[in-house]
């Protein structure tokens, strides 16, 4: 894979430098097979939801971190040798998996919940108040200039 330059973008945005960080965690992080299938919806402005179709775990299989602007989700999946049936089928895969997702700033999880199956995760971006935009007022300076205010044109 080549390598993208992004020293154009330094010369004109400020703070994004986290950027190139992210795609190289992109571009290195290893190719899923798809299992287990998820989703990924945006339900309004600031809140999200993953969900994850987790067939056949429990709630004490399932392990959620939060580390580092990224999700973590892992299923412990069914043990070897540990299986008395005998199956003619086996269409429901409990094998061991780990997602991952990114973050972005300022989301934070608001809950989990496991029902029919599904892994629900609630996600929220939160910006504080600091972080918010605001209004900056215009005020007259403290400084008083003697004599005419030349008016200009």
């Amino acid at each position: 894979m080549r390598h993208l330059d992004f020293s154009p973008l330094y010369r004109t945005a400020v703070g994004f430098d986290h950027l190139t960080s992210l795609l190289d965690a992109a571009q290195k992080s290893p190719a899923s097979d798809g299992y287990p299938p998820y989703n990924i919806e945006k339900l309004n402005g600031d809140t999200y939801q993953v969900t994850i179709a987790v067939a056949g775990f429990g709630a004490e299989d399932l392990d959620l971190e939060v580390r580092d602007n990224q999700l973590v989700v892992k299923g412990k999946g069914a043990k070897a040798g540990g299986e008395t049936q005998t199956y003619l089928h086996r269409g429901i895969a409990r094998r061991t998996f780990q997602l991952r997702f990114q973050l972005a700033d300022h989301v934070e999880v608001k809950g989990a919940d496991l029902k029919d199956g599904l892994l629900v995760i609630d996600l929220e971006r939160e910006i504080p108040e600091a972080l918010k935009p605001r209004k900056i007022a215009i005020g007259n300076s403290s400084k008083v200039i003697d004599g005419p205010v030349a008016k200009v044109a």
